[in-house]
Formats: C-alpha cells, structure tokens, sequence
C-alpha cells in the first residue's frame, strides 16, 4: 500500500479486516500504524469503524481515590 494513497473498498475492508485482527492479538494502535506504514489517526478511525472496542490506555489514572 502506497503512503498517502485513498484506500477504499474492498481494499479498504481487508486492511480494516487485517488491522482489527492484529489489535485483537494484542498489538497496540502504534504498532500497527508503524508496521503497515499509516498514521495512528487512521489506524485507529478504521479500527473504530470496523466496530472493535478499543482497550484503555492503562497506567496511572489520576482519578483513583487516595489511601
């Protein structure tokens, strides 16, 4: 796939079809957006779109009551 290049289509539904299982097996957005060479906005709309529930960021939330 060509950097930069509109994917649409059946194209489009392969690559959402090939990222969704990617992210499902554990690979973060960033992963896959650097390994299939597009930004992480995309990867993460096409993801969105093709109705995958997106894991929370993890780590230090500042909303955890204090001891």
């Amino acid at each position: 796939m060509d950097k930069g290049k509109r994917v649409t289509g059946a194209a489009r539904d392969k690559l959402a079809a090939e990222l969704k299982t990617a992210y499902e097996s554990g690979a973060s957005i960033r992963s896959i957006a650097e390994s299939s060479g597009h930004s992480y906005g995309f990867v993460h709309r096409i993801l969105t779109a093709a109705g995958v529930t997106l894991r929370g960021r993890g780590g230090f939330t500042r909303n955890r009551a204090s001891s």
